[in-house]
């Protein structure tokens, strides 16, 4: 069966925000996230002089355990006055002495988690993360001061002011706000979250992992307080060999879910903040280099890392000291804590848009094979009004045509499907998308 072109009355087109293209909500997030209160969150997560994995956890002053218990505190405030909406508690794992060269002793890591329970879907989450720990060159030096302003208490104190913003709000699916530890060490903060995740039977949509949000100074001299970058792998690690066939032949090299969440964020972040400059970079992470997002990735779940464009390598994973005229180590003082409000703010409408939105469209199949139209079919989404069709140059980084329907199928007329790349997302009430699907098989006659 082929269906039209949604041709829904005016009236209730513009009353379910789908021709508005943009939620009023969305702009009021954005105004909302403080620079002020991220310079006094990093000013506090630095002062605890470190935050090493492996350092005091008994001292109310300094190391990882006063940290961690600082962070859930300010979970706790946030919670109690917004009545209770954050479910707050600790994740754990002990990881034990030799499990590499980094971990000298055994170790709890310890997450600090809060959720902002879906009011529709509270199975379904989509989750922003920084991390706890900080480190100085010598990745086993536990006791050296190591203020880790920029990595990683930009990141974390991101997360804290999201969710002070979003716990405002009421979302379909949960919002999971967390600070991960020992991602120095091994990633395994992020590790032990993505097991509990699959443990919890979580539906994960997404994580944005924020690893330095902070610095507009980048070592070869450029300054920018607008670039920013989204990295993502191009397809899921733990896929199948059918799949990987699959893909050499009908193409999808680039269209993996972590790929599609890094162009939801650039495409929120063009709708809404059109000031700022995403530039989303095709790679897991920087060259040779790793993230809290990598964990999740690799059990199969969505994941980008949101971080500055231009790093200074002197401030990152060095010991404090001047050199050559040189300051070296993480301080306070390069830190541009109104940019690190923008980069909260980024990722404060992209958690809010996936927060209100329905499901990505499963079982989409596409046919059009020595066809002179593309065909598309996927089941049903409860929650969608509508659907958006998508397609693009094969060379395109982003979606760029789309067609808004009304049902579960669609031909693309004088569309040929050897020429472009399909997607299939998801329309709500008010308007928010959900992650693009890509077509999973082929559509027969």
């Amino acid at each position: 069966m082929k269906l039209k072109l949604l041709l829904l009355p005016t009236l209730i087109l513009f009353s379910s925000g789908l021709l508005a293209q943009a939620d009023p909500r969305m702009y009021d997030i954005i105004g909302s996230v403080s620079a002020d209160r991220l310079e006094s969150d990093i000013s506090t997560l630095a002062g605890f002089g470190t935050r090493h994995t492996l350092s005091d956890t008994v001292s109310d002053t300094r190391g990882i355990g006063a940290a961690r218990r600082w962070i859930k505190k300010e979970f706790d405030k946030i919670s109690a006055d917004c009545g209770g909406c954050l479910e707050v508690f600790y994740q754990r794992n002990l990881v034990p002495e030799g499990e590499n060269n980094r971990i000298i002793r055994d170790v709890w890591v310890v997450n600090v988690v809060a959720i902002l329970r879906g009011t529709d879907n509270p199975g379904r989450y989509v989750i922003m993360s920084g991390d706890i720990d900080s480190r100085v060159s010598d990745a086993t030096d536990f006791t050296s001061d190591s203020p880790g302003a920029n990595d990683n208490a930009s990141g974390m104190a991101g997360v804290l002011e999201a969710a002070r913003v979003l716990s405002r709000y009421k979302f379909r699916n949960s919002v999971v706000f967390t600070g991960l530890s020992g991602e120095e060490q091994g990633l395994f903060g992020g590790k032990g979250l993505a097991e509990y995740a699959g443990e919890q039977d979580w539906k994960i949509i997404g994580i944005l992992n924020n690893d330095m949000i902070g610095n507009t100074t980048g070592v070869d001299g450029v300054v920018s307080n607008r670039d920013f970058r989204i990295f993502s792998e191009p397809v899921p690690p733990n896929e199948t060999e059918q799949q990987r066939r699959a893909r050499r032949f009908f193409g999808g090299e680039v269209d993996g879910i972590s790929r599609q969440l890094a162009r939801y964020v650039h495409k929120t972040t063009l709708t809404y903040m059109p000031e700022m400059n995403p530039m989303m970079i095709y790679r897991l992470d920087r060259f040779g280099r790793g993230g809290h997002h990598r964990p999740f990735n690799d059990a199969g779940y969505a994941g980008v890392r949101i971080m500055e464009a231009h790093e200074n390598y002197t401030q990152q994973h060095q010991d404090i000291r001047l050199e050559d005229g040189i300051l070296y180590g993480d301080v306070l003082e390069a830190v541009d804590f109104d940019y690190a409000a923008k980069l909260t703010a980024v990722n404060a409408i992209a958690l809010a848009s996936l927060g209100w939105a329905p499901a990505a469209p499963e079982n989409v199949l596409i046919g059009g094979i020595v066809e002179p139209s593309a065909r598309l079919k996927w089941d049903p989404v409860p929650g969608a009004v509508a659907y958006k069709v998508y397609w693009r140059d094969t060379t395109s980084p982003t979606w760029d045509h789309f067609r808004l329907i009304s049902g579960t199928e669609h031909t693309l007329e004088g569309i040929v499907i050897d020429n472009y790349f399909f997607g299939v997302a998801a329309v709500g009430a008010d308007g928010h998308e959900s992650l693009v699907a890509f077509p999973s098989g082929i559509l027969r006659n």
